[in-house]
């Protein structure tokens, strides 16, 4: 054979015409759900990114259905959105056509990849058999008090025209198109994602997730433990509530800093300080929340003319704004303490207020000292340690209703309106008799117009039908209008792995058994960019479905894996605007799917990837055309044969059977190149043996030969079917099993060792018998269970017993 793509073509009908890879949901074998980040069909074609996230997938599902796994790993879009939508603005097309040629195109060249996806399977978000289940979400979420619309300061966006959530804001820009973001008041509807926050974090411990992943959403969280302080405005009937985690520190206060957007800003500013805190206020709106909390910018901030009373010493301390405080964190109120706040010490220093010291620690009398000690100039409390005095003050506090123990949150509720046109129509009416008025049940979906004038002027392009607007109220049935703000995309895809085992059910959004028996998914894969959104969101809404009696367990994804990034040649992000973009389509008229998606799979470690560079395509096709020259000289053999199993035979079955136990193993850790490599030193011995040995065992050169193309087939689905053919089979090499690992003949060479971090089993690793010291330690530090427990630590030594244990010591 000559491997070109036309047999790519070839195999393609063929798998179509047999239906090969249709999912059975009662076929044999452990069921394995199998799950990539469905893509936003917002680009013509697939990129670089799509191919390197996909194809690697791809192999992995297929070397668990050849294990004998009951795989499910269905794909869709998640077609909403502001990234289809500006795709459709730039090219003057209606979002609902570009969509849909969109993913006819991108179906096709998923296929072409060679994935393995029943198509039966597939969703697309922006149908109405989809959005219609995203509106049943919602008012699941309304009807027990999850999900309320109020007035508050949000991230506006000027060049996508619309509101932003707090995770979309990226260094104080737009995620999207890189806007700097302002702050602007507007009606919105939200989510109460902080009712959860508690159950968000506990159950972070027993993901088996990425540790960096876990701390990025504890971060985001940000649960804080301290104390609420209430600060009583002099002459008038309001209370600042301040949350502080040192409260220690309360006698230190010498004045309170609002943030510029706080409400109690009106209400405070006296008729003479007016026009500066106005401008002021105006001033800060042009800032990003980024810009705002970077520590070495020049404090600011204006006198509002009010004064407040320290709870304890009675003190009367100035009322400032200042946009160091953020609106978003806390009550956005701060109780300034210059002498033990790096912050509030700038500030003071700047405007000349007073810094008094009230902790002690040791000798350490610089300023600010931010270290916790003992009281001291702090009345009844001197000489209490700093974590006692946290107890005692509060205690006091409470007594006098002036403060209390409180846990605070970084989180904030889940904003999930958006101004624009591509998104799911939020199913609620407004009626001048009823109020705010779910839309009934029956009544969904609430259908997305398509003649509408969708390009975005700041409004909500849903406001301009009529037709779409005007409606009968639910309740009385009298006139009433339709809310015009659509639901932001990540509401789409924080439920649809849920849709994806059940997505014909047109009576439910998924039948409870089904989806109860297919999830959580075993592997989730997609971007850590994600973080603190998506996965944040779908954790948050699996929670919420299983206390309403739907679902049986609390957690989407059970294991969860990212992979790396494909840079430019020139090690920088690819972009257009650099010209050091990557077109694969050239690339596969070039050399075909298989050559490149095994590339992909080789040159980059999965989970990290790195830049680019041709050459190691041109490698790879090298590869591909020994691995043909050596089966056609398969049959021409002209030597002196033997059937007997001699030291060379041995050899040779030997290193047959650690390479299908050693790609096992890359594979289940999605170490897709070394798992390659593997396959290469393989092929090096079948040519070895077949070039050298004297006499030589055909039947059993055959039969090492068959196992490679087994093991090959994950990797290369096209060239390892024709190769399989033109051995003489008649049947799809993708309906072959995993080949058995003969582990007499390799088990002097391997060994499994235990290990410990502080003496605690964390992982069993197997390794090659006697294998070097420092390659052990290096495996070892590499298994993410002992990534968890070590990162962040020191460690202290390392302890290894050759072929027995090794243990980590930490501090």
């Amino acid at each position: 054979m000559k491997y070109n793509q036309s047999i790519d073509q070839k195999w393609l009908k063929k798998w179509r015409d047999e239906n090969l890879y249709a999912y059975n949901p009662k076929g044999k074998g452990e069921k394995f759900y199998l799950l990539e980040m469905f893509s936003y069909p917002s680009g013509s074609t697939l990129h670089i990114g799509h191919w390197y996230n996909y194809a690697p997938l791809d192999t992995y599902s297929r070397f668990k259905r050849m294990k004998g796994y009951n795989v499910f790993h269905p794909m869709g879009f998640d077609a909403f959105g502001l990234p289809a939508e500006n795709f459709a603005i730039q090219h003057g097309i209606h979002p609902h056509d570009s969509t849909a040629s969109n993913i006819k195109t991108m179906k096709l060249q998923l296929e072409e990849m060679g994935g393995d996806y029943d198509w039966n399977y597939s969703l697309e978000t922006h149908t109405e058999d989809y959005y219609k289940w995203t509106q049943w979400l919602f008012l699941k979420l309304y009807e027990n008090n999850l999900a309320y619309k109020k007035e508050a300061p949000v991230n506006w966006c000027p060049s996508c025209n619309t509101v932003l959530a707090n995770e979309q804001v990226k260094n104080g820009t737009c995620d999207r198109c890189e806007s700097v973001v302002s702050k602007k008041k507007i009606s919105q509807w939200f989510f109460k994602i902080t009712d959860y926050a508690e159950d968000l974090i506990n159950d972070l411990e027993d993901l088996d997730w990425p540790s960096s992943t876990k701390k990025t959403q504890l971060n985001w969280i940000g649960k804080s433990i301290g104390s609420e302080v209430s600060f009583k405005v002099k002459d008038q009937d309001i209370d600042i509530k301040v949350f502080t985690t040192r409260v220690d520190t309360l006698a230190g206060v010498t004045y309170v800093v609002l943030s510029p957007e706080n409400d109690l800003v009106s209400k405070l500013t006296k008729e003479n300080y007016q026009k500066e805190v106005d401008a002021y206020i105006k001033k800060t709106s042009t800032f990003s929340e980024i810009e705002r909390m970077e520590t070495d910018r020049e404090k600011t901030g204006v006198f509002i003319g009010s004064y407040a009373i320290n709870p304890i010493t009675k003190e009367e301390v100035p009322i400032w704004i200042s946009d160091y405080v953020l609106e978003g964190y806390g009550t956005g109120c701060v109780m300034a303490v210059p002498a033990h706040d790096t912050r509030d010490f700038e500030f003071a220093t700047k405007f000349g207020l007073p810094i008094r010291q009230v902790i002690k620690n040791g000798d350490n009398d610089v300023l600010p000292m931010t270290e916790q000690g003992t009281l001291i100039n702090s009345l009844g409390y001197n000489n209490l340690t700093s974590e006692v005095a946290k107890i005692t003050i509060t205690k006091d506090l409470e007594k006098d209703n002036k403060g209390q123990f409180m846990t605070n949150y970084r989180l904030k509720d889940w904003l999930v309106s958006r101004q624009r046109y591509w998104g799911s129509p939020i199913p609620i009416v407004y009626c001048d008799t009823c109020g705010i008025v779910p839309e009934s049940y029956e009544n969904l979906p609430v259908k997305l117009p398509y003649d509408v004038e969708f390009k975005p002027d700041g409004k909500s392009p849903l406001a301009k039908s009529e037709e779409f607007i005007n409606c009968a109220c639910p309740k009385c049935k009298g006139p009433a209008k339709r809310e015009v703000d659509t639901l932001d995309t990540f509401v789409c895809s924080s439920w649809y792995f849920l849709r994806y085992p059940d997505v014909h059910n047109d009576k439910e959004a998924f039948n409870k058994d089904i989806v109860n028996k297919m999830l959580p998914v075993d592997l989730y894969i997609g971007g850590n960019e994600h973080a603190a959104m998506h996965l944040i969101y779908a954790r948050f809404i699996t929670k919420v479905l299983k206390d309403l009696g739907y679902l049986s367990f609390s957690e989407p994804f059970s294991k969860l894996r990212h992979q790396g990034m494909i840079l430019g040649s020139d090690g920088n992000k690819m972009s257009k605007s650099k010209g050091n973009t990557v077109i694969p389509d050239q690339f596969i008229k070039e050399y075909g799917a298989d050559i490149f998606r095994c590339y992909l799979m080789f040159g980059f470690s999965y989970l990290e990837g790195g830049p680019w560079k041709d050459e190691g395509i041109s490698a790879m096709a090298r590869y591909f055309s020994r691995i043909e020259s050596f089966f056609e000289r398969l049959n021409d053999i002209d030597r002196e044969e033997t059937t007997k199993v001699n030291d060379t035979e041995k050899k040779l079955l030997t290193v047959m059977n650690k390479t299908v136990l050693g790609i096992e193993e890359d594979l289940d850790k999605l170490q897709f190149n070394t798992a390659i490599s593997k396959t290469m030193e393989f092929m090096n011995e079948l040519v070895r043996y077949e070039q050298f040995a004297e006499p030589i065992n055909i039947k059993l050169l055959k039969e090492c030969a068959s196992t490679f193309i087994k093991i090959l087939a994950p990797f290369a689905p096209f060239f390892s079917e024709e190769l399989w053919k033109d051995s003489g089979n008649d049947t799809s090499i993708h309906l072959e099993k995993w080949p058995k690992v003969d582990k007499s003949l390799i088990e002097d060479e391997q060994v499994e060792i235990a290990v410990q971090v502080n003496g605690k089993l964390r992982a069993t690793l197997p390794i090659n018998k006697d294998e070097k010291e420092a390659t052990v330690k290096e495996l070892a530090l590499d298994i993410e269970n002992v990534k968890l427990h070590t990162q962040g630590k020191e460690i202290v030594k390392i302890i290894y017993v050759a072929n027995k244990i090794i243990n980590i010591v930490v501090k």
